[in-house]
């Protein structure tokens, strides 16, 4: 449909072989780049349409879940914790049946469903919760922004489901290491974005915080890094109204283990986790070498 710029090469060279020095050539040219225009135009509407509807399923159902969500929590910390967990992945499940997005889980390294884990991944829209809820099969609790607590009512479940982190704070982020490690304690696995915030650079990875990996040697608990490779097709992180439908890949890669290391070793943990995910992302995806 000539809709990107490969396309409309190839339209123009069409258009200059058929027409050639043709009193007709730009009056072709200008007809085609302006069905182009109206084009895109028609498909950027079709997108918004498309993600207000998955903004409205997605607050209804999670309107339905509220009373479960909000009865768990008399079941304590862990069990009601973990039980919010699982309300979630249904939420999840029904929404992602109802707007058309495949959930995908690739293995590219080993995956014990019975170890307990730091999970790392890379950071790039706002849809990578989601499947990371779904992918990730022990009790888990992730971390997450503070801000996040300020959308009403998603904020109240948010602020029950995530430990959270007030990156602006060394009295917060220290607050949130002692909740993350409490989490281990209890036989929880931890969820961790080393990145911190999203990748809005052509890269694949943005340096990483070392807090996840000083954890990992801090309690000796093995590191599993996986990948979000679609979320960023199925919402962009520059706007809510950019969602699409399609697969939505999660990919593990070999477990990473701690034993023996020191916080001497922080620095080189965390560069070969980098050096590990960076690799397998450009292998699912074409980046700027």
């Amino acid at each position: 449909m000539c809709t990107n710029l490969h396309s409309q090469l190839t339209c123009c060279a069409f258009v200059v072989f058929f027409f050639p020095q043709g009193v007709y050539q730009p009056i072709v040219l200008n007809a085609i780049f302006d069905f182009i225009t109206f084009m895109k135009s028609i498909l950027r509407l079709v997108q918004a349409l498309y993600s207000i509807y998955a903004i409205l399923v997605f607050v209804v159902l999670m309107l339905l879940a509220l009373p479960f969500i909000f009865l768990s929590l008399s079941l304590g910390v862990v069990r009601g914790g973990n039980l919010i967990y699982r309300w979630c992945k249904l939420w999840i499940r029904i929404w992602y049946q109802l707007i058309g997005v495949q959930h995908q889980v690739l293995l590219d390294g080993n995956y014990d469903v019975r170890q307990q884990y730091i999970f790392v991944a890379n950071h790039i829209s706002y849809l990578d919760i989601p499947p990371a809820l779904l992918a990730v099969k022990q009790p888990c609790r992730v971390l997450g922004k503070a801000e996040m607590v300020k959308y009403p009512i998603f904020g109240w479940i948010y602020k029950t489901a995530v430990i959270m982190v007030d990156r602006s704070s060394a009295a917060g982020r220290a607050k949130s290491v002692r909740a993350l490690k409490a989490a281990l304690a209890r036989g929880i696995s931890i969820f961790i974005f080393p990145e911190g915030t999203f990748n809005e650079g052509s890269a694949p990875l943005k340096s990483f915080y070392d807090g996840a990996f000083r954890i990992a040697i801090e309690t000796q608990t093995p590191i599993k890094p996986m990948l979000f490779i679609d979320t960023i097709d199925r919402l962009h992180y520059s706007s809510i109204l950019k969602a699409t439908p399609g697969k939505n890949r999660v990919v593990y890669l070999d477990t990473v283990s701690v034993t023996g290391l020191t916080l001497a070793d922080v620095a080189q943990l965390k560069e070969s986790v980098y050096q590990m995910m960076d690799a397998a992302l450009r292998r699912y995806r074409n980046y700027a070498s």
